[in-house]
């Protein structure tokens, strides 16, 4: 309590133990004897301006992080559509010429997002039974004027090894019980359907 709260001590020699103690203002008489502060002023409620102030200054704080992990998040989807574009160019060069739809820069960029394929570079080249596809894309920059340069993948891939079934690929032999190809993985049947015997 302040000394204003407190009323003058008596000094009266019969004066009981409670007559010591100090006097208590209620507070609606202590606002009238000391109308200083406005009522808004006196309690809690300045904290919450206090707060709102702290707030607004780091706001630009969390608004920088939130920039930064979407820019991130933009190097890696570029990185990852590279990384796809150059498995797809790879993948089309390494078929024989006859077999082919399209190009294999062509096949890179359609494997791509679109605003992704607008931006990318796609290169094939190799030599004896392998081909190589590399891919660079240009990385997004939310901030006006600053590059981050471009993310570059390869992929590289056997040329003329076709999987079974595919245009030009010779059929794949019967397999065995064992799954050594030879013989039929199954007796033959007659016509009943029974094994012969």
């Amino acid at each position: 309590m302040s000394h204003s709260d407190e009323a003058p001590r008596m000094s009266h020699s019969d004066e009981s133990p409670r007559a010591n103690r100090p006097v208590r203002i209620p507070a609606r008489l202590r606002t009238a004897l000391h109308p200083a502060l406005p009522a808004r002023l006196r309690g809690h409620g300045r904290d919450r301006g206090q707060a709102s102030i702290e707030f607004l200054g780091f706001l630009p704080i969390l608004l920088l992080v939130a920039l930064a992990v979407i820019q991130l998040g933009l190097a890696a989807y570029a990185v990852q559509q590279a990384g796809t574009g150059a498995r797809a160019a790879a993948r089309t060069a390494s078929m024989d010429r006859a077999d082919r739809e399209t190009d294999p820069q062509t096949a890179g960029r359609a494997a791509m997002s679109g605003w992704v394929a607008d931006r990318a570079t796609i290169s094939v080249g190799g030599g004896g039974d392998e081909v190589r596809a590399t891919a660079r894309v240009r990385i997004p920059s939310l901030i006006p004027g600053v590059d981050f340069g471009s993310a570059s993948r390869s992929a590289t891939m056997s040329q003329g090894v076709r999987a079974p079934g595919a245009l030009g690929a010779p059929a794949q032999p019967p397999r065995t019980a064992t799954g050594a190809p030879g013989a039929l993985a199954q007796p033959p049947r007659t016509a009943t359907g029974a094994p012969p015997r």
